[in-house]
């Protein structure tokens, strides 16, 4: 009898349901095994206000996703006068709300209902965990390179005076703007069918990536920046655009609704990544969106003292455009650096011809030379010629940076610094932070290995941290005093 009358009870939940992790499904299970119907009420974004992080369609989905919910909508009023309403036999919240005063308890209590905690299993909080790992920074692990410091002669004291110009820079950065967006996952196992990972989504974060991230970069470090790209008619260009703003960068874009904004995924548990998921087109635009992008650099030109390339070899980059743009930046003697990965597709980065400073991979570099398996120096200086670049950044990953510079004197002058953080969390935007550091060194009139320098240390900061944010002066500033 007692299990018919349970049967039979109609559960009420509400909450705001940003992404549904293992303390929601918790909620949800406990719910079903208190009764036969659960109805849950999700808060509308303007109830839930700065708690929402994802649009009140989206969460409202997830819940209706869940097998333990019968009915599920969105609430605009407030949950007092909703249960009012619906008179649910039972209301079941967390059990962190047990000791804290429930306004509905009440209104349950007047028509006879009843209010449950869950069962105390272990809470969750979807927002803490993503947060901590993309906040803390490891910066332990950044070890100087004092041989090469000696070798060149550089000092703090010089490399303070460097930093300290980078607020004279005007800046403008031209390529792909991409949308990168971590998504934290709870491992649930592997599945009975397959062998296959089964993984929860918990929370996600977005980050401006690509040529974004490189603007940003340029602007954390105090210069006046300006990104310059193409952007689709979607959210993740809504998102772009205020993320941008927030970080000090002024933009220019052109729009086309016939190409997303560039969004990459990636999914994420125990600090590892488990997969990346890329929305993308790959075509060059139009030829009206490249003579917009033309003009705009024909007007401003005079106004820039660094122009940066940064190509992802999604089509905002095609090679007619890139030639124009050479061209008139070196009619206004601009100074001009380029990096164009090939990391899930192809490029050339030689196509950027007469560059001050180019900044491969050693597979970029070989992509670009045809040389598999020459020597290192070799292939770098097959690689200058081709491009015509002054300066070589090879990026070695683990390995760190090969410097390849020219020279009118000895012909070509070479060194390296190794990797200076010995404990990376994340990778992606080493080669970003790199790119903009040592060209912004160059800009202000210090030598390549100052450059390779104080952009190496800008990389080391960036890999010790999750999420390809922006570098900061004072983060540097830091590092060269500890």
């Amino acid at each position: 009898m007692k299990l018919m009358m349970i049967e039979q009870r109609t559960v009420f939940v509400s909450g705001v349901f940003n992404v549904l992790h293992p303390g929601h499904l918790r909620l949800l299970r406990f719910a079903r095994e208190t009764g036969s119907r659960v109805i849950v009420a999700v808060l509308s974004d303007r109830l839930a206000s700065a708690a929402a992080h994802v649009p009140e369609q989206l969460r409202l989905d997830g819940v209706c996703s869940n097998s333990w919910v019968d009915e599920a909508f969105v609430a605009d009023e407030p949950v007092t006068d909703v249960i009012k309403r619906l008179r649910p036999d039972v209301v079941v919240k967390g059990k962190e709300h047990e000791n804290q005063f429930n306004t509905e308890k009440s209104v349950i209590e007047e028509y006879g209902g009843e209010i449950i905690f869950s069962s105390g299993e272990s809470l969750f909080s979807s927002l803490e965990l993503l947060r901590k790992e993309i906040q803390e920074t490891a910066l332990l692990g950044i070890n100087k390179p004092r041989d090469f410091l000696q070798r060149h002669q550089i000092s703090v004291c010089r490399v303070e005076g460097l930093l300290e110009q980078f607020s004279s820079l005007r800046v403008a950065v031209v390529g792909d703007l991409i949308v990168d967006e971590y998504i934290a996952c709870e491992p649930l196992g592997m599945s009975q069918e397959d062998p296959t990972i089964v993984v929860t989504p918990i929370d996600s974060t977005k980050f401006i990536g690509g040529a974004g991230i490189v603007a940003a970069h340029a602007a954390g470090l105090g210069g006046k920046a300006n990104l310059v790209s193409v952007i689709g008619k979607d959210i993740a260009a809504n998102f772009a655009v205020d993320a941008l703003s927030a970080s000090g960068v002024s933009a220019t874009f052109v729009e086309d609704e016939n190409r997303p904004t560039t969004l990459k995924q990636r999914f994420r548990s125990k600090g590892k990544s488990l997969l990346r998921v890329s929305h993308l087109h790959q075509t060059a635009i139009s030829a009206d969106l490249q003579r917009k992008l033309l003009v705009f650099f024909e007007e401003k030109m005079s106004e820039i003292d660094l122009l940066v390339f940064s190509d992802f070899n999604y089509g905002v980059l095609p090679q007619n455009l890139v030639d124009q743009l050479i061209r008139l930046g070196k009619l206004h003697h601009v100074m001009m650096v380029a990096d164009s990965q090939s990391s899930s597709q192809l490029g050339d980065v030689s196509r950027f011809y007469g560059m001050d400073l180019i900044t491969p991979t050693e597979r970029e570099a070989r992509i670009s030379t045809r040389n598999y398996e020459g020597g290192l120096v070799v292939m770098a200086e097959e690689l200058r010629e081709l491009s015509e670049a002054t300066n070589i950044l090879l990026k070695l990953g683990g390995e760190g940076v090969l410097i390849h510079a020219g020279n009118e004197v000895d012909g070509w002058l070479t060194d390296r610094v190794c990797a200076l953080n010995s404990v990376p969390r994340d990778v992606a935007g080493a080669g970003d932070s790199l790119l903009i550091a040592s060209a912004m060194t160059l800009a202000v009139d210090g030598s390549i290995w100052e450059a390779a320098y104080i952009g190496s240390l800008a990389a080391a900061i960036q890999v010790g941290r999750v999420g390809n944010t922006p570098i900061k002066s004072k983060e540097l500033l830091r590092e060269l005093h500890l």
